[in-house]
């Protein structure tokens, strides 16, 4: 009678090493799938950050640094050409302030080379008939206002045939000596034998012994 009471459940205890078994192969297999899973996601990030340029992964880096772009070489440029610009505008607004004063200095200075008056011997001239203030300046090769700063009294326009003196300049008095033609003195003074011939009012190109001839200035 007690043996039928508690009978041992003889299929339980022969099914619970098998089911423990399957436990254990299931926990391997999910430890190598999670594994290997693992593998594979340290792997796809090795691609990833060897597939990045340098500049992507030191930027990716620098989260909160604060990243400092070069201006472009053509703003750049630009600068420089309005600076040059500026520069020049600044020279040419200075060079106009400037050129006022030498030209009037110039301006100034010009009346004093004009009437500066030149080396050489002073002689005395009587005006002849024909004779004009401007003639008379061209025959010796001075300048009219050579002429009236030698003789600042005379007026231009108001000079009388044989009664108007004027004091002239030249170069020096030749005497003709042997030989001596107007071709040659010329040669010797270093001038054209016209500016001879036209100082000494003389057609042809001859000279007397003893004569005296005035050399006008170059």
């Amino acid at each position: 009678m007690e043996e039928n009471r508690n009978p041992r459940p003889v299929e339980e205890t022969s099914k619970l090493p098998t089911i423990t078994l399957f436990v254990l192969i299931a926990m391997v297999i999910a430890l190598l799938y999670v594994g290997w899973q693992s593998v594979r996601t340290g792997s796809t990030k090795d691609d990833e950050l060897v597939s990045k340029s340098p500049n992507s992964v030191a930027m990716s880096g620098q989260n909160n640094a604060e990243v400092i772009v070069p201006p472009p070489l053509e703003e750049t440029g630009d600068n420089v050409a309005k600076d040059d610009k500026k520069k020049e505008e600044k020279e040419e607004e200075e060079k106009k302030s400037v050129e006022p004063i030498e030209k009037k200095v110039s301006e100034e200075e010009k009346p004093t080379k004009k009437t500066e008056t030149p080396k050489g011997e002073t002689i005395t001239h009587t005006v002849q008939s024909g004779e004009t203030f401007f003639g008379i300046a061209n025959r010796y090769n001075i300048s009219k206002a050579t002429l009236q700063s030698l003789n600042p009294d005379v007026k231009a326009d108001g000079i009388k045939v044989g009664v108007t003196k004027l004091k002239v300049k030249i170069r020096t008095i030749h005497t003709v000596g042997a030989g001596d033609v107007l071709r040659v003195v010329a040669q010797k003074y270093g001038i054209s034998k016209q500016a001879l011939m036209d100082a000494n009012k003389k057609t042809k190109d001859m000279a007397e012994r003893g004569e005296k001839l005035v050399i006008p200035l170059q």
